[in-house]
């Protein structure tokens, strides 16, 4: 049974929990304080302190309760809960803190301090120790628009739990795709060229296999069964299309297809190491990004400063195209805006259910369509071009 998957849903839905708390304490404190009721208690001054102490105490220990404090974040309890794999979407966690946080008077004038280059940002993270140690890898290997883009993201405490768990991972054991190659998908396929997105879920686990993109395999590498389903059914559907003798999908990324694993790492021969350790919240922050970069009110946090809602000439400015294969990929879509995005579901390409779905599905040949509509005649994918007749093994 692959882990369950984690919705981004939750991005999309704000929440009151912190104004809810305040105006709770509030009322219990004015209706202890009123005129009418000042002159029918017969309370001493102390008592009547000592009750709105307590009403103030009970809001608080409420919130506690429901796993928010005040400032929220998840009290440590909620955290626990969150962390562990039966467990609830701590992505929830990390958009119900961004609401609350943006609506607060005390905090709302505070600038948001973002770093506007590769360096700048490198400057910024080697001013702590901690950070630089971690996030190294970030710094300098991922695309420069991600690595912007995604930037807060980078700082919070479970991505450094995660680096230092993957870090870890990688001194004593065999990870895959090799450390370089975790954040290809981001170099091959700049954010603001994004078209269509495919999810995957765990990388490759056997030797040479994983390259960081979803699906793919290096040139030289057999291809794995999904994958030739996959050049099966495009065989189908797009007229000329050669199935090649390889299954490295680089020339896919570069054409704007976001070929994204859910975990981005794993460990050798171990199907479903690295999930449930933080991976699915930062990929999950990856589609936000990639849905919200153009919107108009986009946090600033999501968007690059470059970008417009009205830049048409930007490859995603008017939507792409979601690529959900298996119950995993469809659970990672859930509360993408489906007026504005395209959502194409289906079974998943593997073997054993490529037969209840997936083959004649018709999905690269819809995402044309769309794409097409769009953003005119040239707005589809050239998904032929992978090159025919390459060296590679055809078995």
């Amino acid at each position: 049974m692959p882990p369950q998957a984690k919705s981004i849903a939750a991005y999309f839905k704000p929440t009151n929990v912190a104004s809810a708390t305040a105006n709770g304490a509030a009322s219990s404190a004015s209706s202890i304080t009123t005129p009418e009721r000042q002159k029918k208690s017969t309370l001493s001054e102390a008592a009547k302190r000592a009750i709105v102490e307590g009403a103030a105490a009970a809001s608080a220990s409420t919130a506690d309760s429901s796993g928010v404090k005040e400032d929220g974040e998840p009290s440590a309890k909620k955290q626990k809960i969150d962390n562990s794999p039966a467990g609830k979407s701590a992505i929830a966690d990390i958009f119900t803190k961004t609401a609350i946080t943006s609506t607060s008077p005390a905090k709302s004038k505070i600038p948001v301090i973002r770093s506007k280059t590769r360096e700048e940002l490198r400057a910024r993270i080697a001013e702590k120790p901690e950070w630089i140690a971690k996030l190294s890898l970030e710094v300098d290997t991922m695309g420069e628009d991600w690595l912007l883009a995604l930037q807060d993201e980078l700082t919070k405490s479970y991505f450094l739990n995660l680096k230092e768990f993957v870090t870890n991972e990688q001194k004593t054991k065999k990870v895959f795709p090799p450390a370089e190659d975790i954040y290809s998908w981001s170099r091959f396929c700049p954010l603001k060229d994004v078209r269509v997105v495919i999810i995957g879920q765990d990388p490759y686990h056997d030797d040479g296999q994983a390259h960081g993109l979803a699906f793919s395999v290096r040139k030289g590498v057999r291809i794995p069964p999904s994958l030739r389903n996959m050049y099966k059914e495009m065989h189908d559907e797009i007229p000329g299309f050669v199935i090649p003798k390889h299954g490295d999908l680089t020339e896919w990324a570069k054409h704007g297809v976001l070929l994204l694993n859910t975990s981005l790492t794993v460990r050798a021969h171990e199907a479903g190491s690295h999930a449930n350790k933080g991976w699915d919240q930062f990929t999950a922050a990856v589609l936000k990004v990639v849905t919200s970069r153009l919107a108009p009110n986009s946090a600033p946090s999501l968007a690059p400063a470059s970008a417009t809602a009205t830049d048409e000439k930007v490859p995603g400015a008017k939507g792409v195209v979601f690529m959900a294969w298996g119950a995993h990929a469809a659970k990672m879509c859930a509360g993408v805006d489906n007026k504005t995005h395209l959502i194409l579901k289906s079974a998943h390409p593997s073997p054993l259910s490529a037969n209840r779905g997936f083959l004649g599905n018709n999905h690269f040949k819809k995402a044309n369509e769309w794409l097409q509509v769009k953003y005119g005649p040239e707005g589809g994918i050239d998904w032929k071009a992978l090159g025919a007749g390459e060296d590679g093994l055809s078995k």
